[in-house]
């Protein structure tokens, strides 16, 4: 492992769509691995939408190296989920074809403007810390000190049951 590579944060992503979500999600990983290479992909899990009535959701978590700075990065996320289709602006809780947020940037704790890190979303909702937990299991929260797999854990999903869906999400490369 190169130097600089050692001092890249490994950053976690969640990634949503209620909206073409087959088509956006795999959208989202195929630009995420073209702008990052290799990811760590979580499965990608189906629940009911929450805080308004809408379609269902796909949700999964991907982590990624980068030298990026966190606002940077944030830049940039938004310009993939414009790419595909995703449109700002109106209400929060609403169905989109794409949503990709920023969890975790390595151990970092940021809140400026619209990047707060760690996100609050991680503590409360199954559909964003499951599949972290899948994946992280053994990071811990930078704010509590606990390791994902244990907030999972001790979670209680209530009302947002969640199923996993089989997507293919495997490179072109690694399918041959």
């Amino acid at each position: 492992m190169s130097a600089v590579a050692a001092e890249m944060p490994q950053v976690w992503l969640s990634i949503g769509s209620n909206m073409d979500r087959e088509r956006s999600i795999c959208g989202a990983v195929k630009s995420l691995r073209d702008a990052f290479g290799e990811l760590v992909l979580s499965s990608v899990y189906e629940s009911k939408a929450v805080g308004f009535d809408g379609d269902p959701f796909y949700n999964m978590v991907a982590g990624l190296g980068t030298a990026l700075s966190a606002r940077s990065l944030n830049g940039h996320l938004r310009e993939i989920e414009e790419r595909h289709g995703r449109v700002r602006g109106g209400v929060k809780f609403s169905s989109r074809t794409l949503d990709i947020d920023l969890l975790l940037y390595g151990n970092a704790v940021i809140n400026e403007g619209e990047i707060e890190i760690p996100r609050n979303e991680i503590m409360q909702y199954a559909f964003v810390l499951l599949p972290l937990a899948e994946v992280a299991g053994e990071l811990k929260h930078p704010v509590n000190g606990c390791t994902y797999q244990k907030l999972w854990d001790a979670f209680d999903p209530g009302q947002q049951r969640l199923w996993r869906v089989e997507l293919n999400l495997k490179p072109l490369a690694a399918q041959q």
